[in-house]
Order: C-alpha cells, then sequence, then structure tokens
C-alpha cells in the first residue's frame, strides 16, 4: 500500500462564508474548501475506517462525532454535573471556561496527529491521513477573482469530510487531571468545569494552566474569545472571585454565553434564550407571509414552517423547554399560533415536541452503556422501575435538564419512573 493521494485529488478552492449577517472584517468570514467529489467519497471510506477501529478509552466527554451523541447531551451533561454539584451543600459553586480555539482546524500539526493516530492504535492509516494533509495546493476565490496557487502543509481545510473526526482526535488527550474538574468538548467548543467548594480554586486553576500548556504544545487557544462564567446561587455570593489568566491575559468574566447555539445564564434561567428564539423566528414569520400571498398551498406552507421556524423553536428543546417558565413558553407558543393562522393549519405544539423527542432520548441512552448519561438510568431491585434522582434542593427538580424528564417520562422495554405520581402518570404515559 503505497498511501499516497494524488495532487489532484487534494488540490481545494477556497470560498469565504460569512459568519454574520453584516460581516465587518475578515474574522467575520468562515473560509471554506470545495474539494473533489472523488476525494469525498475516498474520505467517507476512510471515516468508517477510523470510527470503528477506535478504541473503547476515548474520551467520553467528548461529544462530537460519535455516534448517539449530539450537541443536547454536551450541553445536558454540562448542566447536570452544575445542579449536581451545587445540590451538595452550600458555599459550593461551579466556574465554567468557555476556550475558543483560533481557527483551530487550520492549525493541525500533522506530525503531532500522526502520533496520536499511533498512540490510538491505527497504524493503517497513518501514512495516508499524513500523505492527505501535507503539500495540499489551494487556492481563493473572491467573486470572480482567483488567487494563485499555495501549497500548504499544516491544518484540515474545513469542508472535507474527514476533518471534523481528525480534529476530534487531534484533541483526544485533552481530558480533566482533577476530580473536581470537568472538560466537556464537542469538537472544538470546549468548556472547563471548576466544581469548587469554599471558595478553593487551586484544582480548577491548575486545570487551566495544564490546559494552557497543552494548547502551546498543540499551536491552539484564542485567549480574547475565551469568557468565564460562574454559576453560584448562594444568597451571600462571594464577590472576589479569583480572575483566569491565561498567557498573561485576563479572561473576561459574561453573565451569560452562547454555548452550542444555547443561551446559558449565570442563573440557569431561560429566558433570555426563548427571547432570542422567539425574535430570529418572528422575523422568519415574514417570508411565510409573502408565501401565503403569492397562494401556495398550505401543505408546502407548512412544510416552510417546519423547515425554517419549527427548527428554530425547537433547537435543542430537550435541555432548556423543561425548565423554561410558563411566560416563556407562552411567547414561543405565540410564534406558533401566529404560524397557525398564517397556513391554516393545525402545527405540533412545542410541549408535545418537547415530550417525543425527550421520549426518544431516553430509549437511546438507556439501550447505550457507553453513553455519559447512562449511569443516571439505574433499576430498583424489582427490575421494574427507574431509580429517581436524589435531590436535596428544589433548584436542581425544578431546573434538571433533559436527563431528569427522561427518568420521568421512559418507558423503554416496559419500564418506568418510580418517582411519578399517578397523575403525573396519566401525563406522561406512552406507548411503547
Amino acid at each position: 500500500m503505497l498511501s499516497i493521494v494524488p495532487s489532484s485529488f487534494k488540490r481545494s478552492t477556497i470560498v469565504l462564508v460569512p459568519k454574520k449577517p453584516r460581516p465587518s472584517g475578515l474574522n467575520d468570514y468562515r473560509s471554506v474548501a470545495l474539494t473533489s467529489i472523488v476525494v469525498k467519497c475516498f474520505e467517507k471510506l476512510g471515516r468508517d475506517f477510523i470510527t470503528s477501529s477506535l478504541p473503547a478509552s476515548m474520551d467520553p466527554l467528548q461529544f462530537a462525532y460519535r455516534h448517539n451523541r449530539s450537541t443536547d447531551d454536551a450541553i445536558a451533561h454540562l448542566l447536570h454535573t452544575t445542579l449536581t454539584h451545587l445540590d451538595k451543600g452550600r458555599g459550593n459553586y461551579v466556574k465554567m471556561l468557555f476556550v475558543d480555539y483560533s481557527s483551530a482546524f487550520n492549525t493541525i500539526i500533522p506530525s503531532l496527529l500522526t502520533t496520536k493516530l499511533e498512540d490510538l492504535g491505527l497504524h493503517p492509516v497513518c501514512d495516508w491521513i499524513s500523505n492527505f494533509l501535507t503539500d495540499r495546493p489551494q487556492l481563493v476565490r473572491v467573486c470572480n477573482y482567483v488567487s494563485s496557487t499555495l501549497t500548504l502543509s499544516t491544518g484540515a481545510a474545513q469542508g472535507c469530510v474527514l476533518s471534523p473526526l481528525l480534529y476530534s482526535l487531534y484533541t483526544f488527550d485533552c481530558t480533566a487531571t482533577s476530580s473536581s474538574t470537568i472538560i466537556v468538548k464537542f469538537a472544538d467548543d470546549t468548556v472547563v468545569m471548576g466544581l469548587s467548594s469554599d471558595n478553593d480554586e487551586r484544582a480548577y486553576l491548575e486545570e487551566i494552566k495544564h490546559l494552557e500548556n497543552w494548547c502551546q504544545e498543540n499551536n491552539l487557544l484564542n485567549v480574547s474569545k475565551t469568557k468565564e462564567l460562574i454559576v453560584d446561587c448562594s444568597k451571600k455570593q462571594e464577590q472576589h472571585y479569583q480572575p483566569v489568566r491565561i498567557s498573561g491575559t485576563t479572561v473576561e468574566r459574561v453573565d451569560s454565553f452562547r454555548y452550542l447555539g444555547v443561551h446559558i445564564s449565570q442563573d440557569l434561567s431561560w429566558s433570555h434564550h426563548t427571547n432570542s428564539l422567539a425574535k430570529k423566528a418572528c422575523q422568519r414569520l415574514y417570508h411565510l407571509r409573502c408565501l401565503r400571498d403569492f397562494r401556495l398551498p398550505s401543505k408546502v406552507l407548512r412544510n416552510f414552517y417546519t423547515c425554517t421556524i419549527e427548527s428554530i423553536l425547537t433547537g435543542n428543546i430537550t435541555v432548556w423547554f423543561g425548565n423554561s417558565t410558563k411566560q416563556d413558553r407562552q411567547v414561543l407558543q405565540r410564534v406558533v399560533h401566529s404560524a397557525e393562522r398564517i397556513t391554516h393549519t393545525e402545527l405540533p405544539d412545542l410541549q408535545s415536541i418537547y415530550y417525543k423527542r425527550c421520549q426518544t432520548k431516553a430509549r437511546r441512552i438507556v439501550k447505550d452503556p457507553t453513553h455519559p448519561n447512562n449511569r443516571l438510568f439505574s433499576l430498583l431491585k424489582s427490575g421494574k422501575y427507574f431509580r429517581s434522582l436524589m435531590t436535596k434542593t428544589e433548584r436542581l427538580k425544578s431546573r434538571q435538564p433533559e436527563l431528569c424528564l427522561c427518568l420521568a417520562v421512559t418507558k423503554a422495554s416496559g419500564i418506568e419512573s418510580a418517582s411519578l405520581t399517578s397523575t403525573e402518570r396519566r401525563a406522561y404515559c406512552w406507548d411503547g
């Protein structure tokens, strides 16, 4: 096996895709590589081989590009860990460092990646991957203007099939080194969590220092976009939290942060997130009205609503909808009612979509013993009921993410939760 990729297969054309509706600088554009269809087919074969050969020792908290993992799993694990730690006692608080990597895919060093692939036992594809990432001719196209060709031997171009998986493997050794710290990853979206008590943040600060050293070795990290969020629900919050400094720069603290499409606030409320969804969905209603004015059939209007409006309202709904207030839900439901008047059809309400998706997710988690949240589904001695989560505070019980509801509504293989009242059983019961 020669493990050589022809130069014509590695050739790519870079086009710029705006990150924002109104870009104002070069950083507001994302460079995407357009490659040959033939090489994409080869990449898919390589991706399938790599994913089937990965060892079971892979970091379970890397939620990207793995079977039965999604963004809501990563967010739910983050929220559940936070709420569980806060529930353990007074003086507990959680610090979240949302790490931003500058041009993450473009900074992959093939020699380092090859070494890490060998550590994972992927020797058959190391030479092929190394050849695929080196000596890549590419040019940039802007409108009708084309640049001269430049050959690169660093990075994995965004737009390639293999690039996301290779980046996940490139960062597989970035894991927590302490029992009171957790690193949750979804591709290049990384969160370092410090589970602190009584102002003891030594483990959290040591973890950040370890991450900083790891980033320097792997040519990653963008301090300017890295933010810190503190979740402290005690009545007398400590005002003198230790600042975090990376490479001599103090990390900015924020009241809320948009992580994987969900706005997480320091009080773990969802008003900011639901208002943002409602605003974005209302903008799409204008286009729905335009289609109605063109007298398109109701079926077409409903399909447009499902693709462009409902998809916004229900993004990661299993994580935040169950914890949102009645007022927040009414704001979103008003958008649905407006769409019903425009389309002249009955549309599914958000509550039913929420229950259905929670049930589906519960089935998948129960059937997957490797899922990080599978441990929350434990059976009682009778083998007929799930054990309900033990909570000390109403905060954990009422603000629990999708996992707590999954325990309440799941009935996989004829098993239902032991924590439901007779009224809740009638409300949550479903035909499996």
